[in-house]
């Protein structure tokens, strides 16, 4: 991977990485081959939440570097506060924009639209990410609400290793239990 691509892959590495979510786990079968790990918070946030977990798996190529990450957050919502969850994508999609803006890359993202996770109604969006019109990236974000819960099912890649990846993201997808 050349030295921008693998700066580029760290960036949205970071945006997977900036959701907190609750312990109790939901089901997830990550694909073979996968290296998954569970993701432990960091200091400020576990003294914001009590019992913090977050779910990930990563795609390396055969010399241990990155080419896709997914990740599945679960974040607890309050008694009676309502979420605007189109709101949360748009900030989520602003924050993948501007971050990419920041370190000289393009990014265009679909509009949001409706889909599913698991049983729940979601609303997605995908954001393109090129370096001089070149496609290099892309990332998904897929966000769902549950009575007392929030979820956000991401994943990143390199444009070729998203496009291979498809088929496991999509057994990832349809095999969750929210």
């Amino acid at each position: 991977m050349t030295r921008s691509r693998a700066s580029l892959f760290g960036v949205a590495c970071l945006l997977l990485n900036s959701t907190v979510v609750l312990a109790a786990d939901p089901e997830i079968h990550w694909p073979a081959g996968w290296q998954v790990e569970e993701v432990v918070p960091d200091a400020e946030v576990k003294a914001q939440a009590t019992q913090v977990s977050r779910q990930r798996a990563i795609k390396n190529d055969e010399n241990g570097a990155t080419l896709m990450v997914m990740e599945l957050t679960r974040t607890p919502i309050e008694a009676g506060h309502t979420v605007n969850l189109q709101g949360v994508l748009l900030e989520m999609r602003k924050s993948i924009q501007k971050d990419f803006g920041r370190t000289g890359y393009q990014s265009v993202c679909n509009k949001i639209h409706a889909t599913t996770l698991s049983r729940l109604e979601a609303l997605e969006t995908t954001c393109v990410i090129t370096e001089n019109g070149r496609h290099v990236l892309s990332q998904t974000l897929v966000g769902a609400l549950d009575t007392d819960k929030a979820y956000v099912f991401s994943y990143a890649g390199q444009t070729e290793a998203y496009e291979a990846s498809k088929e496991e993201v999509s057994s990832v997808r349809d095999s969750l239990k929210l």
